[in-house]
């Protein structure tokens, strides 16, 4: 089975999507016209198709020189395990339009910091907090 690494989200694809944002705590208040307004205004969008389903998805913003923001990196519960996060994370920090971006950034669980060291990430950032306005 071979897995398809896509730059876009098609519209047949949208249920998909719905499914797969609904199998993560941080994603499952996201509407239809959310997620579409989403996949437009990203600046980079990567999902992963196997046997013609999403089965996992991620998505960039940046200003394409001083810094780039990873978000929403989720792969579906049944395919966990199987490299399917690696391959979303190998598409992102490889992709063309990143290599000349200062500073690539994400927001993670603790559980997941050794799994971000894998492509450099750290998270020994000074004294930054990450702050929120709800």
């Amino acid at each position: 089975m071979t897995t398809a690494v896509l730059d876009r989200v098609e519209p047949h694809h949208l249920p998909d999507l719905a499914t797969l944002f609904s199998s993560a705590w941080w994603l499952t208040d996201r509407t239809p016209d959310e997620t579409s307004r989403i996949l437009r205004e990203s600046d980079i969008v990567i999902a992963l198709l196997d046997s013609d389903v999403i089965v996992g998805f991620a998505r960039v913003l940046t200003d394409y020189a001083h810094v780039a923001l990873i978000l929403d990196v989720v792969v579906a519960p049944e395919s966990r395990g199987t490299g399917h996060g690696a391959t979303l994370m190998d598409a992102i920090v490889t992709h063309p339009d990143l290599q000349q971006v200062r500073s690539i950034e994400l927001v993670c669980q603790p559980d997941l910091i050794p799994f971000y060291r894998r492509w450099g990430f750290t998270d020994e950032v000074g004294q930054s907090l990450l702050m929120r306005r709800p």
